[in-house]
């Protein structure tokens, strides 16, 4: 089954329980997460259509091995909802092509060997006993086209994608939100500290709750309410191969930790993406440059970045030079520690949900539903460790 059209309000309300400000996968979570704790949500997208700037350009990715706690109960409580989303949304038959291939984390380096059993074991001690360390050879018996040269693994089944669009109106047509596409925000009214109403290029809508999950716009967007939120947006370029014969369509994400490659089945071939620590941060944009040079690193086998390292085939594909290409480029919007900032703000009734520095599709479900128990009073600031004002501690960069 698929979900009825969409039918974007051609006027804009002149009043809502709640403004959610961005009409990606975020945005879309927040409002089934509020239509489901009785609001009545209104979605504004400056943009024509929903889910289409940084949303498209991920790989649909989740996996639950975080390095923290908290996060990953966000993304466990995310996989949950995504098991059984047509039930819980009230779509009977509704297919948000869900893959449980799983996340396979892989290295080339002895010395990093016991890191990896280290971060395997704190995992566990988080609850998350079905996540595996394997040796080099036990890991290519089970995927042979690995290279000789990986001495070590981490893997869990239970990882894997989902298609981004489909989950994102899925959400949309489930809360039964009023969307309002072209509908820029310019400002909010507000009064004694208080927010009253969201001022858009089509007139004002009356409120007492916004939600800005805008994306790498965040920042912006909060500003104009005087309030300081610390995003930093930073390009990601993704590859995509729609016809690549050799990659195995069964096969999990595949990740180099050495190098920050990885790559996955997609389509009749795969996405592939390498994570860069320390790129410059830049304005947000409503259309990202694409480079090319993210082609090269990722296929020539001569690169160090390049896939082949762990995975011998993608030798094959690049000699034979006839697998077309594209690259598609979003922003990850990247918070001093790496993690969402989530709930109140100093101004009464704005809210965040934003920040979740390249985790935005998998933990959308977790975060909104805690971004809206703040909002309703169901979360104490206090028990919030996602908070805007909390201490921002430095983490180490995550390869994905």
């Amino acid at each position: 089954m698929t979900s009825p059209d969409l039918q974007p309000s051609a006027d804009l309300p002149p009043s809502a329980d709640v403004v959610i400000i961005g009409g990606g996968i975020v945005g879309a979570a927040t409002a089934f997460f509020a239509a489901r704790a009785g609001l009545r949500p209104l979605i504004l997208e400056a943009r024509p259509a929903l889910c289409s700037l940084t949303t498209p350009a991920s790989t649909g990715a989740f996996r639950a091995q975080f390095d923290n706690a908290e996060e990953m109960a966000l993304v466990r409580e995310g996989i949950a909802l995504f098991e059984q989303f047509a039930e819980v949304a009230g779509l009977p038959g509704y297919s948000i092509d869900l893959h449980r291939q799983g996340y396979l984390w892989l290295t080339t380096r002895p010395d990093y060997v016991a890191h990896q059993q280290q971060q395997v074991a704190q995992q566990h001690g988080w609850g998350l006993t079905d996540v595996e360390w394997l040796t080099g050879e036990e890991a290519r018996t089970r995927f042979p086209y690995l290279a000789p040269e990986v001495v070590g693994a981490r893997y869990r089944a239970g990882d894997g994608w989902l298609d981004v669009r489909k989950l994102t109106m899925g959400y949309v047509q489930a809360s039964r939100a009023t969307v309002c596409l072209n509908t820029a925000v310019t400002g909010f009214v507000l009064a004694g500290g208080r927010v009253q109403g969201v001022v858009t290029a089509r007139g004002t809508v009356a409120t007492e709750r916004v939600v800005i999950a805008a994306g790498p716009f965040a920042a912006q967007v909060a500003g104009w309410a005087g309030v300081t939120v610390p995003l930093a947006p930073v390009a990601r370029q993704k590859l995509i191969m729609p016809d690549v014969p050799e990659v195995p369509p069964h096969a999990p994400m595949t990740i180099d930790e050495d190098s920050g490659a990885h790559w996955r089945p997609a389509l009749q071939g795969a996405y592939l993406l390498r994570t860069v620590p320390g790129l410059p941060a830049g304005p947000p944009l409503s259309d990202v440059p694409t480079r090319t040079d993210l082609v090269f690193d990722l296929l020539d086998p001569a690169s160090p970045y390049s896939v082949a390292r762990i995975s011998p085939f993608w030798r094959a594909v690049w000699a034979r030079n006839t697998s077309g290409w594209s690259v598609q480029a979003g922003q990850y919007a990247y918070t001093p520690d790496h993690r969402p900032f989530l709930g109140a703000t100093p101004v009464v009734g704005l809210y965040l949900n934003c920040g979740y520095s390249g985790h935005g599709i998998m933990a959308s479900a977790g975060g909104s539903r805690l971004t809206v128990d703040a909002l309703t009073g169901a979360l104490a600031p206090a028990a919030n460790p996602f908070r805007l004002d909390r201490p921002l501690a430095t983490r180490e960069f995550d390869v994905l």
